[in-house]
Formats: C-alpha cells, structure tokens, sequence
C-alpha cells in the first residue's frame, strides 16, 4: 500500500495519503439488514443522483442555489477497475451526504481536473482529491477523513453560528471540559458591540476548525478574569490561557494572533481535521504518542503528556501529535507494521512524515516512563539526538551481520567440501594399494 504518512507539502504526495485514508476507512454508513424499531433508522442511499457534475456552463448556478456548496476536485476517470471502483465509493460518500443534508439547502457537486480546467481555476480549486467547501465569499478545503458521517458532521458545525454565547455557570463547565479544543473566549458589553463584532468576524476566518466563544455576563467573565473587551486564548490540554494582547482587538489582530499560536504543543489526531495536523509538521517529523484513553496505562501515559506539554508550552519547536487507536481501529494493524510497534500499550516516537521512518522509545513493559524521562527523550528528540536516522543505522548493522554470517556459513560449507575431497583422495590411494 502507499505510505500513510507520505505527507509533504506537494499536491501529489497529499493526495496518496488521501486516497489510502479512504481505502482503509468505511465510507458509507450501513443499516443492518434486519427490521428496527422506529427511531434508529440510519440512512441509505435511495438511489437518486443529487450530486452535480460541475462544468463551466453550471457552476454558477450552482454557486447562486445552494447556500453552501461542497466540490471534490478529482482525477479523470481512470481505466483500471479497481481505481473506478475506489471513484465510485467516493462519489457514493457524497451521494448519502447530499442525501442526508438536502433539506439544508447544501449542495454536491464533483469537478474533473482534466475536463474542467477552466472552472478548476475561476473557482481556485488546486488539489486533487480535495473537497472546497463555498460558504459566501469564503472557500474551505475539507481537511477530514472523506467519509459520510464525517463531512455531514463538518457541514453542520458550519451552518451554526461562528461564536457560542456563554451565559452562565453550567455553560462555562461545558467550556471548561473542552480541553482537545483550540477555543477563545472573549468578554463584550453586548452583541451590539463594535469589538464584539470583529470578534465574531474573526471567527468566521476559523470556522469550524478553531472554537470562539463570547460572554456578555459580569459573572461569568469574572470567573474567567476577562476584563471587558478581552480575548483569551486556550491551547488545547493546557490549564491557562494567554491573553491576546492590546485590547480591544481588531479583526485583523485576532486572526494574526490565531494564526501565529494555532500550533500546540499537544494536540488529538481527530477524524475531522487529520490531514491539516499531520501536514503541520516540524522540519518533516512527528512526535507522535499512541494511548488508549479509556485504558489505564493509556491514561496515566496520557496525563504524563500533558504534564510534559504544559512544562514545554513556551518551546516552539515541540508538537505532539496524540493518537487513540481506539478513534481508528482499522488502522491499527497498518501502524503496527508499519512503525514495528505494540499499540495495545503506550508509545511515544518520532516519525518522518517523507516515509513513515520511525525511532520509537523503549518502554518497560511493567513501569511507564516518568515525566522527567519523556521531557529528557522529547529533549534528545528536539536537539537531534535521537533521529530516524540511528534507526537506519541499526537496521544497516544487522544487514552487515547477516552478510557475516552468510560468508561464515560459506566458508563453513567450502571447508567441509575440501574435507570431504580429502577423505575421498584417501579412500582412493587406500584403493590402489589393495
């Protein structure tokens, strides 16, 4: 199969990955065969085609209908059965989801590279296999894992309003306890306010991968210390926020400072947004950690993350990436081989996004490492210490003994054939004097 993690920048490699992630995850949601009770009757595709084929005599239309409009930009068509089969599963994700979200005036449509040259660059379509999402004047591509479920989740965090309104205390545990999220929350006069509105347009910029949140309550934002028309910044798993700074903030303030802090020093590889973490990443590696939440070990390993992350959230250079196989079990057994690693316990390595090459830490298999341990590792890691590389070295040192052994064993075998020659010389002479 091609590398999971081929994912440099270039258009060509990002669509590998893509296309593997769609491969090894079910794309549509299936209903069990029997009759159910009323109440859980998942959805199946009816039979009816919604999903547009976009060209430059329609796409306006299409532009000016929907109130939302979702594109895939793929390759031509290709000859190869099992390729055409992989286009037809893909344009039946779309087909449940235009399905499915018909009744929100969100329209599908899929363009060609080839044939639709034209409408690709007027509409700034670039990567294939992409989904651009049209909402107004803004395009989104779709970074999640291309499957039903997934993008109708997407689509629907995009029709609510770009900033959540906390109005009281059991709101505010609701917030509190969204700690994977990158979220910010601000304090305003009211929804009138000037501030609040370029706050709001702000949001729109991030929607829907970046949360914001906004209070009018004294209350509340006094036990969130926000003074009036101030903006905090959450990390996702960090305790504290930082204050984006200059009040009251502009537009144009807040999305530079969003822009400038959105990557942390922990974050959860999740459905929704894969592809944009992993292309995140630092000089071509991933520190990557594989815990299992619901599990003990994968728990306590899990806190020591955190622990680490909130000791280091001022070092630029560190960024790790948390996975739970439990979030992708179908992938397990392809990480497993892959990184030659046990992910039923805990693990933490270092892995280059070029070629899936990984160097993973030896962890016992009784006692976790401590904190201190992993922050000394993570720290071997940042100064280049620890590197894919020294794996390569191993594995070139056990060809080099294999190809030692390989040469004893001849030279074995060659000195028992001499032996073998002498005994029959022997036996001969041994021949003649009878």
């Amino acid at each position: 199969p091609p590398n999971l993690l081929s994912t440099s920048l270039s258009h060509s490699s990002q669509h590998t990955m893509r296309s593997l992630w769609l491969l090894l995850i079910p794309c549509l949601s299936m209903a069990p065969l029997v009759q159910t009770e009323k109440g859980l009757e998942f959805p199946r595709y009816d039979g009816n085609d919604r999903v547009i084929d976009i060209n430059d005599k329609n796409y306006k239309k299409a532009m000016k209908k929907y109130s939302i409009l979702c594109l895939l930009y793929h390759k031509p068509i290709p000859d190869a059965k099992e390729l055409q089969k992989q286009h037809q599963m893909t344009e039946m994700v779309l087909e449940l989801a235009a399905q499915v979200m018909e009744e929100k005036e969100i329209g599908f449509g899929m363009v060609d590279s080839h044939e639709d040259v034209k409408v690709a660059k007027h509409l700034g379509l670039v990567e294939e296999g992409s989904v651009y999402v049209f909402k107004g004047d803004r395009v989104i591509e779709f970074d999640g894992l291309l499957s039903a479920d997934t993008l109708v989740e997407f689509l629907l965090d995009l029709l609510e309003e770009p900033v959540e309104v906390i109005g009281n205390t059991l709101e505010l545990r609701a917030f509190d306890r969204m700690e994977e999220d990158i979220r910010l929350i601000g304090y305003f006069k009211n929804d009138e306010s000037e501030h609040y509105h370029a706050f709001k347009e702000a949001a729109e910029q991030f929607q829907p991968y970046i949360r914001f949140f906004a209070t009018f309550e004294k209350s509340v934002a006094k036990e969130l210390t926000l003074k009036m028309n101030e903006v905090d910044f959450y990390e996702p798993f960090m305790e504290e926020p930082v204050t984006v700074p200059d009040r009251p903030n502009s537009e144009e303030e807040i999305v530079a400072f969003v822009t400038e802090h959105r990557r942390p020093t922990l974050r959860k590889l999740r459905a929704e947004d894969m592809f944009e973490t992993w292309e995140d990443d630092l000089e071509g590696i991933h520190v990557v950690a594989f815990a299992e939440e619901e599990d003990p070990d994968g728990y306590e390993f899990l806190e020591l993350l955190k622990e680490v992350a909130r000791d280091n959230t001022h070092h630029p250079g560190l960024s790790i990436i948390w996975i739970d196989p439990d979030d992708f079990p179908l992938l397990i057994p392809y990480w497993e081989k892959t990184f030659h690693v046990d992910l039923f316990k805990p693990q933490i390595g270092v892995v280059n996004v070029t070629d899936a090459d990984s160097i993973w830490l030896e962890i016992d298999e009784q006692d976790l490492p401590t904190a201190q341990e992993l922050e000394d590792w993570i720290e071997d890691v940042l100064s280049g210490k620890v590197n894919t590389e020294d794996d390569d070295d191993d594995d070139d040192n056990d060809d080099d003994d294999e190809d030692d052994d390989d040469e004893d064993d001849n030279d074995d075998d060659e000195d028992d054939d001499d032996d073998d020659e002498d005994d029959d010389d022997d036996d001969d002479e041994d021949d003649d004097d009878e």
